[in-house]
């Protein structure tokens, strides 16, 4: 059945990139991806070449010279090189779901985080950046030989740096970390979120756990949602995964479309988020 912004929210079984293909332009407020590293699949290099014409460099999406972008990532990275020829279709399809008010939130490990800085750059547009959020957690096993790495990042991108909609005050407030510094009336309202996010995993014991290995905390996602988009705002998210993304939404009233792969992560979210939900196979 065909999306449109009067249907239902809906979960979608398949393979991403021709699933949102089918979506119309600009029909999201919101777009969470929290992708996988490791595909699964075979990714084939391509070996990039540039030649001098009366116009220029070779250009492609949004008439950014992403090709180039490209060749320096596989000269200093293989691995990133072939993931990028995996995600960059789908993160231009991100680009041309968001509604013009709309922002893409990219979760990365922060192995990957500064090569997707650079090829965003050039797809969305360096003007386009908005954040770098670092999630920072302490749970799990501790380094002995390095620093212990405890943190997630998460690469902040909007559609239009003029009309991208932004509500700070309709996140939740958090505890000073030195209330003895601030006057009680400030304690008591607690203090807006910096781009430094202290919170801790999802529980292994927790009644928020769905027992899917990559799952995120839902207020995570409850501080993206309530920041970039408002009550009844569709929110795509096409690496759903467990569900996080849909399962916040309903509760912020919000609306989704949330499309995975894996048919176990579909059965998650078929327990998750109930009856109302409509699922299907894209």
């Amino acid at each position: 059945m065909p999306w449109t912004s009067d249907g239902p929210n809906r979960v979608i079984l398949g393979d991403n990139l021709p699933i949102i293909s089918a979506l119309p332009d600009g029909a999201f407020q919101l777009i969470y991806l929290d992708p996988p590293f490791n595909t699964g699949r075979t990714q084939s290099r391509q070996a990039i070449t540039t030649t001098r014409s009366e116009t220029g460099s070779r250009t492609g999406f949004k008439g950014h010279s992403y090709e180039t972008v490209k060749g320096t990532l596989s000269h200093y990275d293989d691995r990133f090189a072939d993931y990028w020829d995996f995600l960059e279709p789908r993160l231009a399809e991100a680009w041309r779901l968001l509604d013009d008010t709309g922002t893409l939130y990219l979760h990365l490990d922060y192995r990957e985080a500064h090569y997707a800085k650079v090829a965003l750059d050039a797809l969305f547009g360096r003007e386009n950046f908005l954040n770098e959020i670092i999630w920072a957690y302490d749970y799990g096993a501790r380094a002995t030989r390095k620093w212990p790495s405890k943190h997630d990042t998460i690469l902040v991108y909007v559609k239009n740096p003029k009309t991208y909609y932004f509500d700070n005050e309709a996140v939740d407030r958090e505890p000073y970390m030195a209330p003895g510094l601030v006057t009680p009336e400030k304690v008591a309202k607690g203090k807006l979120p910096t781009d430094v996010w202290w919170h801790t995993i999802v529980s292994p014991t927790g009644k928020e756990k769905t027992g899917y290995a990559t799952q995120k905390p839902e207020g995570i996602l409850r501080r993206v949602m309530q920041a970039s988009s408002a009550p009844g705002d569709w929110v795509l998210d096409f690496f759903a995964g467990s569900g996080t993304t849909g399962a916040v939404a309903q509760a912020l009233d919000r609306r989704f479309v949330l499309v995975d792969e894996n048919p176990a992560a579909v059965e998650v979210m078929r327990a998750r988020l109930g009856p109302a939900t409509l699922i299907e196979v894209g």
